[in-house]
């Protein structure tokens, strides 16, 4: 079956990507409003997509009725910095909390009792419990289409748990070990970072080329 993308309403379009795309890292970003408000919500529209200058994206979808910026979004294009923390088992509960709809003056870092810890170089604080956070700012932040704003951030400072680096001269991970989640199919379903394999990339051969007897 086919879908042609340019015709389908967007909640189709959301259903293909969402249920296709899998899994997906999830970034629990924290902000600050300018108000002084602390964010934290969980994003599944995001991956690494570059080491030189490291950069990450996110797809932060728009309020679907007002079609205006939700809190992060809001924040990042107001201040231009962020954290994203990827998240653990262990977190997963305490994340899902901070997915609720709450009003711009309520923190969710409140709401859902987030330990966080002082940044190095960006105001927002990060996820005290994280295996993994980046201190990002903001390069550019696109308006594409009417319901979502993308935000590409560079890395500046990363923070990575001390019980999970094997070797600090060679700078090796046990990556494993740090549990991540990620987000799958449908509404409310996640994916463990547990059932993995390993193949070596191959040498290219050019005798795959020579035409068969």
């Amino acid at each position: 079956m086919q879908f042609d993308m340019r015709a389908l309403p967007m909640a189709i379009r959301y259903k293909i990507i969402n249920s296709t795309i899998t899994p997906r890292p999830i970034a629990w970003i924290t902000t600050l409003s300018e108000q002084g408000v602390v964010n934290a919500a969980p994003y599944s529209f995001f991956n690494a997509v570059g080491t030189e200058p490291p950069l990450v994206v996110l797809g932060l979808l728009k309020e679907p009725r007002r079609r205006t910026l939700k809190n992060t979004a809001t924040n990042i294009v107001a201040n231009g910095e962020f954290v994203v923390n990827l998240v653990c088992e262990d977190d997963a509960e305490t994340m899902n909390e901070c997915s609720v709809d709450a009003p711009a003056d309520v923190s969710e870092i409140d709401y859902a009792r987030v330990v966080t810890t002082p940044s190095v170089v960006v105001a927002p604080p990060r996820i005290a419990t994280s295996p993994v956070s980046f201190e990002c700012r903001k390069v550019a932040a696109l308006d594409i289409g009417t319901q979502q704003t993308v935000i590409i951030g560079e890395v500046l400072m990363a923070h990575i748990a001390d019980e999970f680096i094997t070797d600090r001269e060679k700078v090796y991970f046990d990556t494993p070990a740090m549990k991540l989640i990620g987000r799958t199919h449908g509404s409310g379903w996640y994916v463990r970072n547990g059932d993995s394999f390993q193949m070596a990339r191959p040498a290219f051969d050019p005798d795959r080329l020579a035409p068969k007897d």
